[in-house]
């Protein structure tokens, strides 16, 4: 059970030769999404050697173009090469507007299921689901209507207590399965071994937390209290917080002091203004808060 996220863009506003926009890949318990889609993002995908076609879900956080220009793009591409594959995209409510009128106004006819999943809920919901990882919305606040993303893994099977199982002559290999699905083990004689006895408790689901862009708000924190990595935007400094706030966007103090009410094991920020050069002041001025900082990179992965 691993979480492995890499980073393929992570400033604001327009792209530039050394700086993309925001988009990451994250592979949890074998499982392959792309979290928001800037302007650019399949070129790095091949920058980093990423599989295009291991991506099953794109989550949108919304409607600006620094978090999903590079949709139309890389769906394009997916049809070039022939995808077979469902590719299921979670937005905005105008998510699917937008892209079917390029692909009908383009005459581009892709040969793939392409399902939309529109969001409009103001309240953390629960958006998608299977036997290995879950994902909840992230209520943000932007001058659109926006979300994070909490990916969490769902709890894996107990573990076998060797030291106790083979106390029991009667268990076999062949009833190991049956055992880590937490099914007692029934003895011939019709006497029972109760599972807790014999298996210990499974190691808990890793939790991944994608704050984009917003406001400060501590509205968020019960939703992503404990994770084990949050990434949260730092858009600007404390020095220019009056912006910050005029423009709905956080500070890396700001994003520090989350991370620390929350409780999660590390943080990452990242979504720096064009206007600074020099970004360790973002890792200072969070780590003052929050001492395990990060600071995103184009290419970086974290691992947890």
């Amino acid at each position: 059970m691993s979480i492995s996220l890499t980073i393929l863009g992570c400033h604001s506003a327009t792209p530039r030769v050394n700086a993309h926009p925001t988009s990451q890949f994250i592979s949890i318990n074998n499982r392959t999404f792309l979290i928001d889609c800037g302007e650019g993002t399949q070129v790095q995908l091949r920058k980093y050697k990423l599989s295009f076609s291991k991506i099953q879900c794109i989550f949108i956080s919304h409607l600006h173009g620094d978090h999903y220009y590079g949709l139309i793009g890389l769906i394009s591409t997916f049809m070039l090469h022939k995808r077979t594959q469902e590719l299921h995209i979670y937005g905005p409510k105008g998510l699917k507007e937008v892209i079917t009128l390029q692909l009908k106004l383009s005459k581009t006819w892709i040969n793939f299921g392409l399902y939309f999943h529109e969001l409009n809920s103001k309240s953390s919901e629960l958006i998608f689901e299977d036997d290995k990882v879950t994902v909840h919305t992230i209520p943000l606040k932007h001058r659109v209507y926006t979300n994070g993303f909490l990916f969490k893994e769902k709890e894996g099977n107990r573990k076998l207590n060797m030291g106790k199982i083979i106390k029991h002559t009667e268990i076999d290999v062949c009833d190991y399965r049956n055992l880590q699905l937490g099914k007692d083990f029934k003895n011939s004689d019709g006497s029972i071994v109760k599972n807790d006895l014999i298996t210990l408790a499974p190691s808990p689901g890793k939790s991944y937390a994608f704050c984009s862009d917003t406001l400060f708000t501590e509205s968020i924190i019960p939703i992503i209290k404990n994770c084990d990595l949050l990434y949260h935007e730092t858009t600007f400094l404390k020095e220019m917080e009056t912006l910050a706030t005029t423009t709905m966007h956080s500070t890396a103090q700001q994003a520090g002091i989350i991370a620390k009410k929350a409780h999660v094991q590390q943080l990452i920020i990242g979504h720096f203004s064009a206007r600074y050069t020099d970004l360790n002041l973002f890792k200072q001025e969070a780590m003052a808060e929050f001492p395990a900082t990060e600071l995103a990179k184009a290419g970086k992965e974290f691992k947890v």
